[in-house]
């Protein structure tokens, strides 16, 4: 699993780039990286992805109406979704779940943390796909 395309999407240059360290700590080197969705629509589109990490608040597009878009097509639809953010509130995280994020994390996160989720997710990933 450890050649999983990964594409990471948020505004902060500074979050991309602790989302990509934690990423390479835990085994995954294949990285793409995005600032919003809209970058991020183009990157999936031109450069492809198997896994997106994204932020909720963003400029141009949120990670939410990323989350909607790829959902609504036919060949994002099922690509496993975790979503990394700030807003911890119940109704968020209902309203994400809603929108079929497979997972998600609040900031601040650790390593192990992002680790454990990406695991969860690639196991019901494969295990749904057998």
């Amino acid at each position: 699993m450890a050649t999983t395309k990964f594409l990471i999407v948020d505004d902060s240059l500074t979050m991309r780039r602790i989302v990509i360290n934690t990423l390479k700590s835990i085994g995954f080197e294949n990285v793409i990286e995005a600032a919003d969705g809209k970058d991020a629509m183009a990157k999936l589109l031109s450069e492809g992805a198997e896994f997106l990490i994204t932020d909720w608040n963003m400029p141009e597009m949120s990670g939410l109406d990323l989350v909607k878009w790829a959902r609504a097509s036919e060949q994002f639809a099922d690509m496993p979704i975790l979503m990394i953010t700030t807003r911890g509130n119940k109704d968020d995280v209902i309203e994400a779940m809603k929108m079929r994020v497979n997972n998600y994390i609040v900031k601040p996160f650790t390593a192990p943390g992002l680790k454990e989720k990406i695991d969860q997710i690639l196991k019901s990933v494969g295990a749904g796909a057998a």
